[in-house]
C-alpha cells in the first residue's frame, strides 16, 4: 500500500495545481514568490488597431523592486528600488526620475512586484480559462485609474500573460516566457545610476 500511496499522494498535488481556478493560482503566486525574472514579447493595440511590438527581459523582487528593460525594436529601461523610480531612454538620452510612494498597489505592476494585498486596490473576478490559461479578472477600487482593467493568466502558478485595457482604448497585451522563480538576482539589479552626459529629469 505504501508504494500505491506515494504516486497517488502525487497525482492528487498535480491534480489539485492543474485544476485550481485563476484566483486560487494568484493567491499561490503571490505566496510562494518573493521574486522572479522572465523574458517577455509586448504588443500595444490602439483603439484604430495600430500594433506596435516590442520585447525584453523583467526582474522583480518585491515589495516594490523590479527592473523592466526593452531591447527591441528600442531600448528603454525602468528599474525600481522600491523608493524611486528610474526611467531610461537611450535614444533620446534622457532618464527621468520619480518616486515610486504609494502608486505601485493601483498599477498593473502590484500584481508581480506589489505587496500581495491586491484585493485592497482590486476587485477580482473569474472568466474562466482562455487559452488554456486560468485567467483572472481586476478592476481598480479606484475611480481616478488610468485603465479599466487587468487581465492576468496563470498556469501552475506562474504568469503566463498580462493584458492591460486602459481609458483610452487602448489595450497593452505581455506573453511572458521562461519564467524563474526565486531565482538568485544580482545585487545591484533594482538600482541605477544614469550614464554621463544624459539629460537627468526629476530628484
Amino acid at each position: 500500500m505504501k508504494s500505491l500511496f506515494i504516486p497517488l499522494l502525487a497525482l492528487s498535488v498535480w491534480c489539485d495545481a492543474a485544476l485550481a481556478g485563476g484566483i486560487e493560482q494568484l493567491k499561490g503566486f503571490l505566496a510562494e514568490t518573493r521574486s522572479a525574472k522572465a523574458s517577455f514579447v509586448q504588443v500595444v493595440a490602439s483603439k484604430s488597431g495600430r500594433k506596435q511590438e516590442s520585447a525584453g527581459n523583467m526582474a522583480f523582487s518585491r515589495p516594490g523592486k523590479f527592473r523592466w528593460s526593452y531591447e527591441k525594436p528600442y531600448q528603454q529601461l525602468l528599474v525600481s528600488d522600491g523608493t524611486k523610480l528610474w526611467s531610461y531612454d537611450k535614444d533620446l538620452e534622457q532618464v527621468t526620475i520619480k518616486k515610486l510612494g504609494d502608486v505601485l498597489g493601483n498599477t498593473p505592476a502590484a500584481f508581480l512586484a506589489g505587496s500581495g494585498d491586491l484585493e485592497k486596490n482590486f476587485t477580482l473576478s473569474e472568466p474562466g480559462k482562455v487559452d488554456g490559461v486560468e485567467v483572472v479578472d481586476a478592476v481598480p477600487k479606484d475611480k481616478d485609474s488610468t485603465f479599466q482593467r487587468v487581465r492576468i493568466g496563470f498556469v501552475d502558478k506562474l504568469p503566463k500573460m498580462m493584458e492591460v485595457r486602459d481609458n483610452f482604448g487602448q489595450v497593452t497585451t505581455i506573453v511572458f516566457s521562461g519564467f524563474e522563480r526565486n531565482p538568485t538576482l544580482p545585487s545591484g539589479a533594482f538600482t541605477f545610476t544614469p550614464p554621463k552626459g544624459v539629460d537627468v529629469i526629476g530628484e
